[in-house]
């Protein structure tokens, strides 16, 4: 694998709480590459928070917001924090594979829960207790699990610090680039 396929963006995906956000950033650090949210060019697309267009809009217009932010992501030494939902449409994720190297965060939904708390920030857990997030995280993955499982490398993340995630992710990156030379 040449340099040019070490220097495709890192792009990651997996359900909220996994740590796209904060090991993406830690990963982009430890790179020297450019950070990405999905999230947040969709929220800067919209000029409201993503909650605000869940709420106004709808799911399906926050998805179409979403789609057109990942087809204007850059292809090289860029690490992008996918939303959670992004790799769901097929087209999205075939999209994404033109990007870069598509990593899914995996973590048990209580570990998710957990990190998550009773954090009113997203939209699909609102109002939920603890039960009921646990819940509704293990539906999501459920129903999401094809999609994730359409992707370059898995990284679990359970019981990892947010560092210890991203040398974790480097690692299997640096595999995958030295066992396709």
């Amino acid at each position: 694998m040449g340099s040019s396929e070490r220097d495709r963006c890192v792009l990651l995906c997996g359900l909220m709480g996994s740590g796209k956000s904060r090991v993406g950033r830690a990963l982009a650090s430890r790179l020297g590459w450019p950070f990405l949210d999905t999230d947040e060019r969709v929220e800067s697309a919209a000029g409201v928070k993503v909650a605000e267009i869940f709420a106004r809009d709808g799911e399906s217009a926050f998805r179409r917001l979403e789609s057109a932010a990942l087809a204007d992501l850059p292809t090289h030494r860029h690490v992008v924090a996918l939303g959670g939902g992004a790799v769901v449409s097929a087209e999205n994720r075939r999209v994404l594979h033109e990007k870069g190297h598509l990593v899914w965060l995996d973590a048990d939904p209580e570990t998710l829960a957990e990190r998550i708390g009773d954090s009113q920030k997203r939209p699909l857990l609102a109002g939920l207790d603890r039960a009921a997030r646990v819940a509704k995280l293990r539906q999501l993955r459920a129903e999401r699990l094809s999609a994730y499982s359409d992707r370059t490398l898995q990284v679990k993340t359970d019981g990892l610090s947010v560092e210890q995630s991203a040398a974790k992710v480097h690692a299997a990156l640096q595999g995958l680039l030295a066992g396709e030379r």
